[in-house]
Protein backbone atom coordinates (compact mmCIF):
# COMPACT_ATOMS: atom_id res chain seq x y z
CA UNK A 1 0.00 0.00 0.00
CA UNK A 2 1.17 3.53 -0.79
CA UNK A 3 -0.36 6.95 -0.38
CA UNK A 4 0.02 10.06 -2.54
CA UNK A 5 -1.63 13.48 -2.79
CA UNK A 6 -4.60 12.16 -4.74
CA UNK A 7 -5.38 8.77 -3.29
CA UNK A 8 -4.38 5.41 -1.88
CA UNK A 9 -2.82 2.58 -3.88
CA UNK A 10 -3.96 -0.87 -2.78
CA UNK A 11 -2.25 -3.25 -5.16
CA UNK A 12 -3.95 -2.79 -8.55
CA UNK A 13 -6.63 -0.58 -6.99
CA UNK A 14 -6.29 3.17 -6.77
CA UNK A 15 -8.75 4.80 -4.40
CA UNK A 16 -8.86 8.50 -5.18
CA UNK A 17 -9.75 10.90 -2.39
CA UNK A 18 -12.04 12.74 -4.82
CA UNK A 19 -14.14 9.64 -5.35
CA UNK A 20 -14.16 8.76 -1.67
CA UNK A 21 -15.40 12.23 -0.76
CA UNK A 22 -18.19 12.02 -3.33
CA UNK A 23 -19.25 8.57 -2.11
CA UNK A 24 -19.00 9.67 1.52
CA UNK A 25 -21.12 12.73 0.86
CA UNK A 26 -23.66 10.62 -1.00
CA UNK A 27 -23.97 8.11 1.84
CA UNK A 28 -24.31 10.82 4.49
CA UNK A 29 -26.97 12.58 2.42
CA UNK A 30 -28.86 9.31 1.95
CA UNK A 31 -28.61 8.57 5.68
CA UNK A 32 -30.09 11.97 6.48
CA UNK A 33 -32.86 11.36 3.93
CA UNK A 34 -33.64 8.00 5.55
CA UNK A 35 -33.80 9.66 8.98
CA UNK A 36 -36.17 12.32 7.62
CA UNK A 37 -38.38 9.66 6.03
CA UNK A 38 -38.56 7.74 9.29
CA UNK A 39 -39.37 10.91 11.21
CA UNK A 40 -42.15 11.60 8.71
CA UNK A 41 -43.46 8.06 9.33
CA UNK A 42 -42.41 6.87 5.89
CA UNK A 43 -40.50 3.80 4.83
CA UNK A 44 -36.78 4.71 4.81
CA UNK A 45 -36.08 1.71 2.58
CA UNK A 46 -37.39 3.82 -0.30
CA UNK A 47 -34.34 6.05 0.14
CA UNK A 48 -31.87 3.23 -0.33
CA UNK A 49 -33.92 1.46 -3.01
CA UNK A 50 -34.42 4.67 -4.95
CA UNK A 51 -30.80 5.77 -4.59
CA UNK A 52 -29.66 3.78 -7.63
CA UNK A 53 -32.60 5.11 -9.64
CA UNK A 54 -31.43 8.65 -8.95
CA UNK A 55 -27.69 7.93 -9.04
CA UNK A 56 -27.37 6.32 -12.47
CA UNK A 57 -29.35 8.94 -14.45
CA UNK A 58 -27.66 11.59 -12.30
CA UNK A 59 -24.21 10.43 -13.41
CA UNK A 60 -25.35 10.14 -17.03
CA UNK A 61 -26.86 13.63 -16.90
CA UNK A 62 -23.75 15.08 -15.25
CA UNK A 63 -21.49 13.59 -17.92
CA UNK A 64 -23.74 14.66 -20.78
CA UNK A 65 -23.72 18.21 -19.44
CA UNK A 66 -19.93 18.17 -19.40
CA UNK A 67 -19.78 16.75 -22.94
CA UNK A 68 -22.15 19.28 -24.46
CA UNK A 69 -20.98 22.22 -22.36
CA UNK A 70 -17.21 21.78 -21.80
CA UNK A 71 -15.30 24.50 -20.00
CA UNK A 72 -13.25 27.16 -21.76
CA UNK A 73 -10.02 25.36 -20.86
CA UNK A 74 -11.30 22.06 -22.29
CA UNK A 75 -12.30 23.74 -25.54
CA UNK A 76 -8.88 25.37 -25.85
CA UNK A 77 -7.33 21.91 -25.49
CA UNK A 78 -9.49 20.66 -28.36
CA UNK A 79 -12.15 18.84 -26.32
CA UNK A 80 -15.21 20.37 -27.96
CA UNK A 81 -18.67 18.79 -28.11
CA UNK A 82 -17.87 17.78 -31.69
CA UNK A 83 -14.70 16.01 -30.54
CA UNK A 84 -16.56 14.07 -27.86
CA UNK A 85 -19.24 13.00 -30.35
CA UNK A 86 -16.66 11.81 -32.89
CA UNK A 87 -14.55 9.93 -30.31
CA UNK A 88 -17.15 7.84 -28.45
CA UNK A 89 -14.74 4.95 -27.80
CA UNK A 90 -11.81 7.01 -26.52
CA UNK A 91 -11.48 5.60 -23.00
CA UNK A 92 -8.92 8.18 -21.94
CA UNK A 93 -10.80 11.42 -22.50
CA UNK A 94 -13.92 10.41 -24.44
CA UNK A 95 -17.56 10.77 -23.37
CA UNK A 96 -17.53 7.43 -21.53
CA UNK A 97 -14.36 8.16 -19.55
CA UNK A 98 -15.95 9.61 -16.43
CA UNK A 99 -12.90 8.42 -14.47
CA UNK A 100 -10.87 11.10 -16.27
CA UNK A 101 -13.03 13.81 -14.67
CA UNK A 102 -15.77 16.01 -15.95
CA UNK A 103 -19.23 16.06 -14.37
CA UNK A 104 -21.74 18.93 -14.42
CA UNK A 105 -23.94 19.57 -11.38
CA UNK A 106 -26.80 20.90 -13.49
CA UNK A 107 -26.96 17.68 -15.47
CA UNK A 108 -26.69 15.67 -12.26
CA UNK A 109 -29.70 17.46 -10.74
CA UNK A 110 -31.79 17.00 -13.88
CA UNK A 111 -30.88 13.33 -14.16
CA UNK A 112 -31.41 12.71 -10.46
CA UNK A 113 -34.88 14.28 -10.51
CA UNK A 114 -35.80 12.17 -13.54
CA UNK A 115 -34.68 9.03 -11.69
CA UNK A 116 -36.72 9.94 -8.61
CA UNK A 117 -39.71 10.61 -10.86
CA UNK A 118 -39.50 7.14 -12.40
CA UNK A 119 -39.05 5.44 -9.02
CA UNK A 120 -41.93 7.37 -7.44
CA UNK A 121 -44.27 6.53 -10.32
CA UNK A 122 -43.38 2.85 -10.15
CA UNK A 123 -44.01 2.66 -6.40
CA UNK A 124 -46.95 5.09 -6.33
CA UNK A 125 -45.21 7.53 -4.00
CA UNK A 126 -45.96 11.21 -3.50
CA UNK A 127 -43.34 12.69 -5.84
CA UNK A 128 -43.33 16.23 -4.42
CA UNK A 129 -42.71 15.07 -0.85
CA UNK A 130 -39.80 12.83 -1.80
CA UNK A 131 -38.31 15.52 -4.04
CA UNK A 132 -38.43 17.85 -1.04
CA UNK A 133 -36.46 15.37 1.05
CA UNK A 134 -33.97 14.92 -1.78
CA UNK A 135 -33.59 18.68 -2.20
CA UNK A 136 -32.83 19.13 1.50
CA UNK A 137 -30.11 16.47 1.64
CA UNK A 138 -28.55 17.13 -1.78
CA UNK A 139 -26.56 20.19 -0.66
CA UNK A 140 -25.07 18.08 2.14
CA UNK A 141 -23.58 15.76 -0.47
CA UNK A 142 -22.42 18.78 -2.47
CA UNK A 143 -20.82 20.41 0.58
CA UNK A 144 -18.72 17.30 1.23
CA UNK A 145 -18.02 16.42 -2.39
CA UNK A 146 -16.68 19.90 -3.19
CA UNK A 147 -13.63 19.17 -1.04
CA UNK A 148 -12.59 16.75 -3.75
CA UNK A 149 -11.92 19.85 -5.85
CA UNK A 150 -9.48 20.98 -3.19
CA UNK A 151 -7.65 17.66 -3.40
CA UNK A 152 -7.45 17.93 -7.19
CA UNK A 153 -6.60 21.66 -7.09
CA UNK A 154 -9.74 22.47 -9.06
CA UNK A 155 -12.49 25.07 -8.82
CA UNK A 156 -10.29 27.99 -7.87
CA UNK A 157 -10.90 31.56 -8.93
CA UNK A 158 -9.26 34.90 -9.55
CA UNK A 159 -6.16 35.98 -7.62
CA UNK A 160 -6.84 37.42 -4.17
CA UNK A 161 -4.99 38.93 -1.22
CA UNK A 162 -7.54 37.59 1.28
CA UNK A 163 -5.97 35.45 4.04
CA UNK A 164 -7.99 32.36 3.10
CA UNK A 165 -6.76 32.38 -0.50
CA UNK A 166 -5.06 29.18 -1.64
CA UNK A 167 -1.95 28.54 -3.70
CA UNK A 168 -2.14 26.46 -6.88
CA UNK A 169 0.74 24.52 -8.40
CA UNK A 170 1.68 25.35 -11.98
CA UNK A 171 0.49 22.05 -13.47
CA UNK A 172 -3.02 22.70 -12.13
CA UNK A 173 -3.23 26.25 -13.44
CA UNK A 174 -4.85 27.33 -16.67
CA UNK A 175 -4.47 30.14 -19.19
CA UNK A 176 -2.51 33.23 -18.18
CA UNK A 177 -2.07 31.96 -14.64
CA UNK A 178 0.60 29.51 -15.81
CA UNK A 179 2.93 32.51 -16.10
CA UNK A 180 5.02 32.04 -12.97
CA UNK A 181 6.63 35.47 -13.38
CA UNK A 182 3.40 37.42 -13.27
CA UNK A 183 1.74 34.90 -10.95
CA UNK A 184 4.49 33.27 -8.84
CA UNK A 185 3.94 30.14 -6.81
CA UNK A 186 2.94 32.08 -3.71
CA UNK A 187 0.07 33.80 -5.55
CA UNK A 188 -3.21 33.11 -3.80
CA UNK A 189 -6.52 32.42 -5.53
CA UNK A 190 -10.14 32.44 -4.40
CA UNK A 191 -11.14 28.97 -3.08
CA UNK A 192 -14.41 28.73 -5.04
CA UNK A 193 -14.98 25.18 -3.79
CA UNK A 194 -14.85 26.44 -0.18
CA UNK A 195 -17.39 29.20 -0.77
CA UNK A 196 -19.80 26.78 -2.40
CA UNK A 197 -19.24 24.12 0.27
CA UNK A 198 -19.99 26.53 3.12
CA UNK A 199 -23.06 27.90 1.33
CA UNK A 200 -24.40 24.39 0.73
CA UNK A 201 -23.81 23.45 4.36
CA UNK A 202 -25.79 26.52 5.43
CA UNK A 203 -28.54 25.59 2.96
CA UNK A 204 -28.89 22.14 4.56
CA UNK A 205 -29.20 23.65 8.03
CA UNK A 206 -31.82 26.24 7.00
CA UNK A 207 -33.95 23.90 4.87
CA UNK A 208 -33.86 21.11 7.44
CA UNK A 209 -34.87 23.53 10.19
CA UNK A 210 -37.82 24.77 8.11
CA UNK A 211 -38.83 21.20 7.24
CA UNK A 212 -38.75 20.08 10.87
CA UNK A 213 -40.39 23.10 12.46
CA UNK A 214 -42.45 24.99 9.90
CA UNK A 215 -43.39 22.45 7.26
CA UNK A 216 -47.13 23.09 7.51
CA UNK A 217 -46.56 26.57 6.07
CA UNK A 218 -45.20 25.13 2.83
CA UNK A 219 -46.68 23.36 -0.14
CA UNK A 220 -45.30 20.00 -1.13
CA UNK A 221 -42.48 20.68 -3.55
CA UNK A 222 -41.57 24.08 -2.09
CA UNK A 223 -38.33 22.81 -0.60
CA UNK A 224 -37.14 21.75 -4.05
CA UNK A 225 -37.86 25.27 -5.29
CA UNK A 226 -36.00 26.77 -2.31
CA UNK A 227 -32.98 24.59 -3.06
CA UNK A 228 -32.99 25.67 -6.71
CA UNK A 229 -33.08 29.31 -5.62
CA UNK A 230 -30.33 28.83 -3.05
CA UNK A 231 -27.92 27.00 -5.31
CA UNK A 232 -28.73 29.21 -8.28
CA UNK A 233 -27.87 32.35 -6.31
CA UNK A 234 -24.48 31.13 -5.12
CA UNK A 235 -23.57 29.64 -8.49
CA UNK A 236 -24.50 32.85 -10.31
CA UNK A 237 -22.36 34.94 -7.97
CA UNK A 238 -19.37 32.59 -7.94
CA UNK A 239 -19.23 32.54 -11.74
CA UNK A 240 -17.91 36.10 -11.53
CA UNK A 241 -14.87 34.75 -9.65
CA UNK A 242 -14.33 31.51 -11.58
CA UNK A 243 -11.49 31.27 -14.07
CA UNK A 244 -12.46 28.16 -16.02
CA UNK A 245 -16.00 29.00 -17.11
CA UNK A 246 -18.30 27.38 -19.66
CA UNK A 247 -18.96 29.60 -22.65
CA UNK A 248 -21.21 29.36 -25.68
CA UNK A 249 -20.01 32.23 -27.80
CA UNK A 250 -19.44 34.88 -25.15
CA UNK A 251 -22.26 33.71 -22.89
CA UNK A 252 -21.49 32.02 -19.57
CA UNK A 253 -23.84 29.03 -19.76
CA UNK A 254 -23.67 28.14 -16.07
CA UNK A 255 -24.44 31.68 -15.04
CA UNK A 256 -27.41 31.96 -17.40
CA UNK A 257 -28.81 28.59 -16.29
CA UNK A 258 -28.34 29.49 -12.61
CA UNK A 259 -30.07 32.85 -12.99
CA UNK A 260 -32.86 31.34 -15.08
CA UNK A 261 -33.40 28.65 -12.44
CA UNK A 262 -33.60 31.25 -9.65
CA UNK A 263 -36.13 33.38 -11.51
CA UNK A 264 -38.29 30.43 -12.58
CA UNK A 265 -38.26 28.78 -9.13
CA UNK A 266 -39.04 32.09 -7.40
CA UNK A 267 -41.97 32.79 -9.73
CA UNK A 268 -43.39 29.30 -9.20
CA UNK A 269 -42.95 29.63 -5.44
CA UNK A 270 -44.84 32.95 -5.41
CA UNK A 271 -47.55 31.58 -7.69
CA UNK A 272 -48.06 28.56 -5.43
CA UNK A 273 -48.87 30.86 -2.50
CA UNK A 274 -52.31 31.11 -4.13
CA UNK A 275 -52.88 27.35 -3.90
CA UNK A 276 -55.43 26.05 -1.37
CA UNK A 277 -54.28 24.58 1.93
CA UNK A 278 -54.91 21.09 0.53
CA UNK A 279 -51.63 21.35 -1.33
CA UNK A 280 -49.66 21.93 1.84
CA UNK A 281 -48.07 19.58 4.34
CA UNK A 282 -50.22 18.19 7.13
CA UNK A 283 -50.45 20.14 10.36
CA UNK A 284 -49.31 17.02 12.22
CA UNK A 285 -46.23 15.72 10.35
CA UNK A 286 -46.75 12.32 8.83
CA UNK A 287 -50.44 11.74 9.45
CA UNK A 288 -51.76 13.04 6.12
CA UNK A 289 -48.63 12.28 4.11
CA UNK A 290 -48.38 8.57 4.89
CA UNK A 291 -48.97 6.73 1.62
CA UNK A 292 -50.40 3.22 1.48
CA UNK A 293 -47.48 2.27 -0.75
CA UNK A 294 -45.11 3.20 2.09
CA UNK A 295 -46.51 0.63 4.51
Amino acid sequence: MSVDSYGIHLGPLYLRYYGMLIVGGLLLAASLAAWMARKDRRDPDHVWSGLTWALIPGIIGARLWFVFFPSKEMVERGFTPEWFLTHPLDLTNGPLAIWSGGLGIFGAVIGGILGILLYARRHRLNLAEWLDIGAIVLPLGQAIGRWGNYVNQELWGLPTTLPWGITIERFARIGQYRDMVTYPLETRFHPIFLYESLWNALTVVVLLYLWLNHRKRFHKGDFLLLYLISYGVIRFLLEFLRVDVTLVGSVNVSQVVALGGVILAALVLLWRRRWPAAGRYATIPGEETFDVADR
